[in-house]
């Protein structure tokens, strides 16, 4: 089904966040970034030789045990860990996160419609958070409400809060996301669901 016929049959729409909404890689990256420039100022290290391996590593194997293997590489001491999980969870980027191009239009298409946009957002609250507030939203931020799967019990739970917390029928819900967890999520409660990747490319 296309958006335009999503638009015409749903009353609310479901997204996720992260590779939905915004590519995740460019909020990693930039705190990547940060973390070389800081760790040139506090251990006198090549900023750009950390961001590069950083970068490297990311691309190839994902943030798993991202910081251990870049000390290991530089010798960074160990005790920079916190730092390097507080700029996760807090730091201030040097630029804004862009949305999907397709994905902004659909959205101002729901609110021009006056239909409901939910974000349901999975992982780390406290960083997810910090996230959405650097997106840089278009306006949109003001027609959005935001829920955690952390603070829900996990993703189909948080489905059935919306659901209920709202008084939406599941028939007049949609949630697009990405594949796996977030698809038997929406069968168990019975709500449509689209591979965002496949439905703004349709």
């Amino acid at each position: 089904m296309s958006t335009t016929q999503y638009l015409k049959e749903k009353e609310a729409f479901i997204f996720e966040l992260n590779q939905v909404i915004f590519p995740e890689k460019d909020y990693y990256l930039q705190v990547y970034y940060l973390f070389g420039q800081f760790i040139e100022y506090a251990e006198q290290l090549n900023a750009a030789e950390i961001v590069a391996f950083m970068q490297e590593y990311y691309l190839k194997k994902g943030t798993k045990d991202i910081f251990s293997k870049t000390a290991r590489r530089f010798n960074i001491p160990e005790k920079y860990q916190v730092n390097f999980e507080l700029l996760l969870l807090s730091a201030r980027l040097p630029l804004k996160l862009l949305m999907f191009g397709e994905v902004l239009k659909f959205m101002q298409q729901i609110v021009v419609e006056r239909k409901k946009i939910f974000l349901l957002v999975d992982g780390n609250a406290a960083m997810q958070l910090n996230v959405i507030k650097q997106v840089e939203w278009n306006g949109l931020e003001n027609y959005l409400t935001v829920y955690f799967t952390e603070e829900m019990g996990g993703m189909t739970a948080g489905l059935g809060q919306i659901l209920v917390t709202h008084d939406l029928e599941p028939k007049s819900v949609i949630f697009i996301g990405k594949p796996k967890m977030s698809k038997k999520s929406a069968i168990e409660n019975n709500i449509d669901f689209a591979v965002a990747e496949k439905l703004f490319l349709s």
